[in-house]
């Protein structure tokens, strides 16, 4: 099964989905906190409910209604077995969480998830009384109790190492400090982890490269808080906006919120587009856009969706760097993007740690592989309106990892996405 798009120009109105990297840590947050939570979450994609059942097998009691979560504390688990799906997140800021509270975890997991790495982090865990009994081979095995003291890792491989210890040393009996070896990449994300732990009441300390992390926290529960929107996907509507003389309108996304994405609204105007902000109301419409350099180093999860706004440019080549990270991605994103964007037509070419987009494109419409990855999916649907032909998307339920009802929103606009047979 294949979903068609078939090309047509968006615009209207339409709310952004909740922060999938926001409701993580708020989940992880509330499960440690001292009293229940409600988190207001309008969005649950398979990552966040991976999260939630994973944190109900520690023990917690979560009870998910439409437009809620409420999590209640409970005792932890001595024992507990952990599906992450195929969310890295889920695997990574949990590791240390399970060794903080003693639990004997064995850690399963779907798609390429047991292939993304979990080193260096896993060496750390090993020097500080963890033992990894199935080294890094899944079902990774886990048991002893994390140890407080002195963590070293580097920062360019996953901030999600550094967010899982910043969640796990608060917890422990003595004070600990993680020094972060320089390039430190997608620090934004080390960012949104800060501004949850801060909310639910745990003191971190920051320097240069440096987090203190005092032992001995609680954990306190706000009683009710709300998931901020998500500038990752609302990119994937800022960006279709760019390509449409009526525009689109996203709403609810907040220009403080400490999500690097938000970037997004930069590129846009460095490209050429027409962006206007009142208050939590984005609207992107169609302008003369134009090539540029995009450093993806803190905003990895933007390279699919701004490649295909490169794709369309009058003029200029779009260039990205600093996107290495994105080969351990749910798929080689690097690949992924250049195969969608050079299989319809476009002048691409791949780099060891980027793309190079060139403009003025005649694109047609053919099938192009999702590659099981959500990203890549929701940026062909959007590409789609550019092209002369239908573009058949494969593995287009991958935006269930994310976005569960992107297709929805994307027709809701004027979007033409049909589910059709792939002739088997």
């Amino acid at each position: 099964m294949e979903m068609r798009c078939t090309p047509s120009r968006l615009s209207g109105r339409i709310n952004a989905i909740s922060s999938k990297s926001d409701a993580h840590r708020l989940l992880i947050c509330a499960t440690l906190s001292d009293k229940p939570t409600k988190i207001n979450c309008n969005c649950l994609s398979k990552d966040i409910v991976a999260t939630a059942e994973c944190l109900k097998s520690m023990g917690a009691d979560i009870t998910v209604g439409n437009s809620a979560i409420t999590v209640t504390p409970q005792p932890f688990n001595k024992k507990a077995t952990l599906n992450c799906i195929e969310s890295g997140s889920t695997l990574r800021f949990l590791l240390p969480v399970v060794s903080a509270l003693g639990i004997d975890a064995t850690f399963k997991g779907q798609g390429r998830l047991p292939e993304r790495p979990i080193s260096p982090l896993k060496e750390e865990m090993e020097k500080k009384g963890v033992t990894f009994h199935t080294g890094s081979e899944f079902p990774l095995h886990l048991t002893g109790e994390l140890q407080a003291g002195e963590y070293e890792i580097a920062g360019n491989i996953s901030s999600q190492f550094i967010t899982g210890l910043l969640f796990a040393l608060p917890l422990l009996n003595g004070d600990s400090k993680i020094k972060l070896i320089p390039p430190v990449e997608s620090r934004s994300y080390l960012n949104i982890t800060i501004s949850a732990l801060r909310k639910f009441g745990i003191e971190i300390e920051e320097q240069e490269n440096l987090y203190i992390i005092k032992g001995n926290q609680q954990y306190k529960s706000p009683s009710e808080i709300t998931v901020d929107g998500d500038w990752s996907n609302g990119a994937f509507f800022l960006c279709a906006g760019a390509l449409s003389k009526e525009g689109i309108t996203v709403t609810g996304l907040d220009v403080n919120s400490p999500q690097g994405d938000k970037k997004i609204l930069e590129i846009l105007r460095r490209m050429g587009a027409d962006v206007t902000v009142i208050g939590t109301d984005i609207t992107v419409k169609k302008n003369r856009l134009f090539g540029t350099i995009v450093d993806a180093g803190d905003i990895p999860d933007l390279v699919p969706i701004v490649s295909v706004l490169g794709a369309c440019c009058e003029k200029g080549a779009t260039h990205i760097i600093n996107a290495g990270r994105l080969r351990i991605k749910e798929s080689d994103r690097i690949e992924s993007v250049f195969n969608m964007l050079n299989t319809v037509g476009v002048a691409v070419s791949e780099t060891d740690d980027g793309l190079v987009i060139w403009s003025d494109n005649e694109m047609v419409g053919r099938v192009v592989n999702g590659y099981n990855d959500h990203r890549i999916v929701m940026s062909a649907a959007i590409l789609s309106s550019e092209c002369s032909l239908p573009v058949d998307i494969t593995d287009y339920k991958a935006v269930e990892k994310s976005y569960p009802h992107f297709f929805n929103d994307f027709n809701s606009l004027g979007g033409k996405a049909n589910v059709i047979n792939d002739g088997k």
